[in-house]
């Protein structure tokens, strides 16, 4: 067994690598309860949000863990009238999936692999609309190739004008529209 010297601690290297997974698996805890919800502490995770955590990471394979299997644990594992969970009572969670996950494998070896799928994993936005690239929507967003009106809203660089490129801003200067000498009054006089 490998070890490792630090500080007059011997630490086994296998529970090293135990606490750094046990790390991630928080990290990752932490990530998935504070998505979708700005003002959550990350403390707590939701029922949506451990649901999501569970299909995103791969512990919820829709063969041996469903998403009824998920939302059983969940209300199994928190408290009594609460709505969150905290990550003690995730852990818990874990160790009631895990079996069900890996039947094939012994409890704590079934509770790492749960752990390995978890680890390292925030939370994603699968199925939201991607930027087209395409030869039809670059010819038709290139500013440079707008005529008329629509070419007035744009400066050379393709960059939009805002409002002064909607509307034809009104000039209270005193002079008449289109009047070449205007503000040449002063330095003729």
């Amino acid at each position: 067994m490998a070890v490792v010297e630090r500080y007059l601690w011997v630490v086994p290297l296998d529970l090293l690598e135990t606490s750094n997974k046990m790390a991630a698996v928080e990290e990752a805890f932490h990530k998935f309860a504070v998505y979708g919800n700005t003002a959550a502490s990350g403390n707590d995770m939701t029922g949506k949000n451990f649901s999501k955590m569970c299909k995103e990471c791969g512990v919820m394979d829709g063969k041996a863990v469903t998403s009824t299997d998920v939302d059983i644990v969940f209300n199994k594992v928190k408290a009594k009238g609460a709505r969150t969970i905290t990550f003690a009572e995730f852990q818990e969670a874990m160790k009631e999936l895990c079996s069900k996950r890996f039947k094939n494998k012994s409890p704590e070896e079934a509770l790492q692999a749960v752990y390995g799928l978890i680890e390292g994993k925030e939370p994603g936005s699968p199925g939201t609309t991607k930027a087209c690239k395409s030869d039809a929507v670059e010819r038709l967003t290139d500013t440079s190739k707008y005529t008329g009106s629509h070419k007035e809203r744009f400066d050379e660089s393709g960059k939009g004008k805002g409002l002064a490129g909607r509307h034809d801003l009104t000039d209270n200067s005193g002079y008449v529209a289109a009047y070449k000498g205007a503000g040449t009054y002063d330095q003729t006089h």
